[in-house]
This record gives structure tokens, sequence and C-alpha cells, in this order.
């Protein structure tokens, strides 16, 4: 039974043309896609714009994608990043218990805020380019809360309106980076490539519990990262409440919420990603 308002929102390039459109996955994973372009031209194709119609375009799309037309199948489209052109992409450092563990470092009393730049993005199977700058390249599977209402100092009370949904993002960090430059982490979470995200949108009403998430990221077939979001230091509405104080929220922005343990650095010894190694992130 599909739940009210439960939409996985996706952009993809395909037979209609080469610029990105959006569409709606039908199920998770399935054969066939929802041509949301296609069915309704008038909404826009940046994920960012469509989010930013509120609930106009959500409606929309929701009544396209029970209408059963504008099918086309999986096999003939590029998923994209179901948010491609964000205004900002916020990050959460060191917001797992478990993680803080693993590299015996103290729980923070409050929300370590970092970013990465837009242009870092890219589709959930594009790949990832190593950079000649580093030779540390490690891997961050995370939950990524997509926001879809503007808001300044919002309250953890009324947080979660401002959220549409949730995507995985993988927040590709160079070690030894963090550790140059006067240590700020920007450079090291920023080059080209190093946030790939999705492969779709899911609202937030096809998520009973945002708190209680399997996330998990894997490495040629290994198991590296595999923890659940129960494990989150700060939840949503604490760090939407604790970011909106600083900057104006607005749709389409990212919030990547912090990683569990099991990146490279930690191993013993420290593994990182290498050409033609396979990182797969889940949740």
């Amino acid at each position: 039974m599909r739940l009210a308002g439960a939409m996985r929102l996706v952009r993809f390039r395909g037979p209609g043309g080469p610029e990105p459109r959006l569409g709606l996955e039908v199920a998770p994973g399935g054969d066939a896609l929802v041509d949301l372009s296609a069915a309704e031209p008038a909404l826009p194709r940046s994920m960012r714009e469509f989010l930013s119609t509120g609930s106009t375009g959500l409606a929309a799309a929701q009544r396209v994608l029970e209408s059963g037309g504008h099918r086309v199948p999986r096999s003939t489209v590029q998923l994209l990043a179901p948010v491609g052109d964000p205004e900002k992409v916020i990050c959460v450092g060191l917001n797992y218990g478990d993680h803080c563990l693993e590299q015996d470092v103290k729980v923070p009393k409050e929300p370590i805020i970092f970013s990465k730049f837009p242009s870092a993005i890219i589709g959930p199977f594009d790949n990832i380019v190593h950079p000649e700058d580093s030779t540390e390249v490690d891997w961050e599977v995370e939950l990524a809360a997509v926001i879809g209402k503007k808001g300044r100092y919002i309250q953890e009370a009324s947080a979660m309106e401002h959220i549409v949904g949730f995507t995985v993002a993988n927040d590709v960090s160079a070690r030894d980076w963090q550790t140059k430059n006067g240590r700020q982490w920007l450079l090291s979470k920023t080059f080209d490539t190093f946030c790939p995200l999705g492969p779709a949108l899911v609202t937030k009403e096809a998520v009973a519990d945002v708190h209680n998430l399997r996330i998990s990221c894997s490495v040629n077939g290994r198991v590296m990262q595999d923890s659940s979001t129960k494990q989150l230091i700060f939840r949503l509405p604490r760090l939407i409440a604790w970011v909106s104080r600083f900057v104006t929220l607005v749709p389409g922005d990212l919030l990547l919420t912090g990683t569990p343990p099991g990146v490279g650095a930690f191993q013993k010894p420290p593994v990182f990603l290498k050409v033609r190694r396979e990182g797969r992130c889940w949740g």
C-alpha cells in the first residue's frame, strides 16, 4: 500500500532529449520510471526550482504517479543526482556516537558544521575522480535531508515541517588534506565528484522513523559501514534549528547528517579508495 504523499523523486537523462528531466521511481530499483517532465511540461526541470513550488508541484507529481502513464524503461535512462543545483550543501561532523568511539574523540556538545561546494555533486552511479593531490581518499555514507520549505530561526518543534525528504550521500574525503592548510576541512571535502548523491529523493511520508534507519557502505563488495540513524548524536530537529540560527534554509538545500563508524582512515591498517575500487552506499 502506498502511503499518501510517499514518492521517490529522481532526475534523469533519457529518450526525451539530452537535458535533465524530473521523474519518479514507480518502485525502488524497479524497471520503470515516470517521466514527470513529459507529463507536466510546465513544471521546472531543476529539482531545487521544483521544490520551491511547494505543495503545488508535489501534488502534480502525485497525480502523475497515480495516473499510471508516461512510463519509460529504467534501462534507457541515466540517473542523475536527485538535487543537482542546491544553493547549499551543509554537512555535520562527528554526529554518530559509534564513529566518535572508533577514533577515540569526545562526543561534541554542539553540532560541528562544515560545507561542500555544489560542484562536488555527481550522480549515484557516476565515477569518483581520484585527485592527483591526494593519496588518502575515504568514504563516508550519510543520510541527507532535503529542505522543502524556507526558514530562519526554526524551532525544533516545527523543524520537520521544513524537510521534504531524504536521500543517500557519500561525503568523500581526502584525509591527508584534513591535516593540511590550517586543518580546516573544506578543501578535503569538496574536490570535484566528492559528493555522490541518490538515486532518489524519498519524500518523508515514505519514512516511518528517520531516526531508525539502517545506513551502510561497502567497498569492492565488503561491507565497511553498517549502523543505524539511532546512533545520531544530534537528531534532525536539533540540526535544523541549529543551522537555521546562522543561515536561511531554502528549498533544495542539502543537510548531510554525519557518518557512522567504518571509514577507511580508522581501519587497522588504514584503507583508502584507489582507482577501480567500487563503493556502494545505501540506507
